[in-house]
């Protein structure tokens, strides 16, 4: 009888990648070997960053305009979509800011010394230098600078540079108005194309995070040899991780039952008993698209929400509202870039706020989908990609929890859509 071969989950391959990579990056600082990794292993790790790169700009438009026209084919404009759609930006964008204001407090990526820093600053500093002007980070613009530099002049152009993805956003918007304004049959092909496109661009994802075992690995032995084994590297991804996950516990537990007090009636207790089946089921898939039949099943039977309105709102939820992964890319652009030593301006922090709050829009439902979207943030303030591998190893413990988050966010905002509609009904 022929035993089948047991599957490990991604996540353990990561966390075992991540540990070869320390081990392996141990022994080449004191075996002479940081040369052979060099050549021979980092390779490996820059690939897996390029293909992160690679999906960025397709699954961002795909995910845009599939979230966009969903919404509205639906709601036509209508007040429980317009209703919706605030409350989601609304959210993400406090949680964006939440984020850079928690991690500029602790500064967890600070625990280098002085001088390990100026290291990393010149290993950098090309790339960092090209990717600062690129992103216009100039001093001397118009006040109105990021709004006109979000609108491209040549769309080809702008989807071969990483860099501009918020002039991808922007044309993924108004592609999007464009649809939703042009009699449906005329655009069925269009919307029929999306839907498969965005199956495969879902499945390369899978794929690529398939390869992220190896890829951790490569990233976290150069980096290990770099820092020459520094514990100091240790101390600030510990400081990093304990950060990002009290972070989204208090979202969970302050800023969620806050809303729930103030626009609805509903006991805080009640929702989150309601909710609790669905926020296990996301804690162990790290899935809001899977997770998303029990939601409605917890939102509908347990909330008592209309199923108009958690049909409506729950599964634009899934495309359009990321907290816990919004707060979660804030955090890491900013500890990665204090880790090389990078001092972001007000403006950068801006551009992150603004960045991270679109990008989340576009963020799959799935695991690793965040990571993807990462890699949009960071190239748009000029850190560099390659810090990924420090918080790569842990992005799965993380996952977890923020997909919790991202879930809950999805339900609370469909309860306070109820809420209102109740309301307007009885007046």
């Amino acid at each position: 009888m022929n035993k089948k071969k047991k599957k490990y989950p991604v996540w353990l391959k990561i966390l075992f990648g991540m540990f070869l990579g320390i081990i392996w990056g141990l022994i080449a600082t004191r075996t002479g070997l940081e040369q052979f990794t060099a050549n021979w292993i980092k390779p490996w790790g820059v690939i897996f960053i390029k293909l992160l790169k690679l999906i960025a700009v397709p699954i961002i438009f795909v995910s845009l305009v599939k979230g966009i026209t969903s919404v509205t084919d639906i709601s036509r404009l209508s007040r429980i979509g317009l209703k919706t759609l605030a409350l989601y930006v609304v959210t993400t964008a406090f949680t964006v800011v939440l984020g850079l204001l928690v991690v500029n407090t602790f500064r967890p990526g600070e625990s280098f010394s002085e001088e390990k820093r100026r290291e990393l600053q010149e290993v950098y500093a090309n790339s960092v230098s090209e990717k600062q002007e690129v992103a216009g980070t100039v001093t001397g613009k118009s006040p109105l600078f990021f709004f006109e530099d979000m609108v491209p002049d040549n769309i080809v152009n702008a989807a071969g540079d990483n860099s501009k993805m918020l002039q991808i956003i922007f044309f993924a918007v108004i592609f999007s108005i464009a649809m939703i304004l042009i009699e449906a049959r005329k655009v069925a092909a269009v919307s029929n194309f999306i839907e498969s496109l965005n199956e495969i661009m879902l499945k390369i994802v899978d794929l690529i995070m398939g390869f992220a075992p190896v890829g951790v690995f490569a990233l976290l032995s150069a980096l290990v040899t770099d820092f020459s084994g520094d514990t100091q590297l240790f101390v600030a991804l510990g400081k990093y991780a304990v950060i990002t996950f009290f972070g989204i516990v208090g979202i969970l537990v302050i800023v969620y039952p806050l809303m729930i007090m103030v626009f609805t009636r509903i006991k805080v207790k009640d929702f989150m008993k309601a909710l609790f089946p669905a926020q296990l089921v996301a804690f162990t898939t790290s899935s809001s698209a899977a997770t998303l039949p029990v939601t409605l099943k917890q939102c509908t039977e347990k909330l008592g929400i209309s199923e108009g309105v958690a049909n409506f709102v729950l599964p634009v939820g899934v495309t359009v509202n990321m907290n816990g992964s919004s707060f979660y890319q804030a955090v890491s652009a900013v500890f990665i870039a204090q880790v090389f030593g990078l001092d972001l301006t007000i403006s950068q922090q801006l551009i992150i706020v603004l960045t991270a709050t679109l990008a989340s829009i576009g963020a799959p439902g799935v695991p690793g989908g965040a990571v993807i979207m990462l890699v949009i943030v960071l190239g748009s303030v000029g850190i560099p990609a390659e810090g990924l591998a420090l918080i790569l190893g842990i992005e799965r413990p993380l996952d977890m929890i923020r997909t919790v988050a991202n879930v809950t966010g999805d339900a609370t905002v469909a309860t306070i859509v109820e809420s209102g509609e109740r309301k307007r009904q009885k007046a």
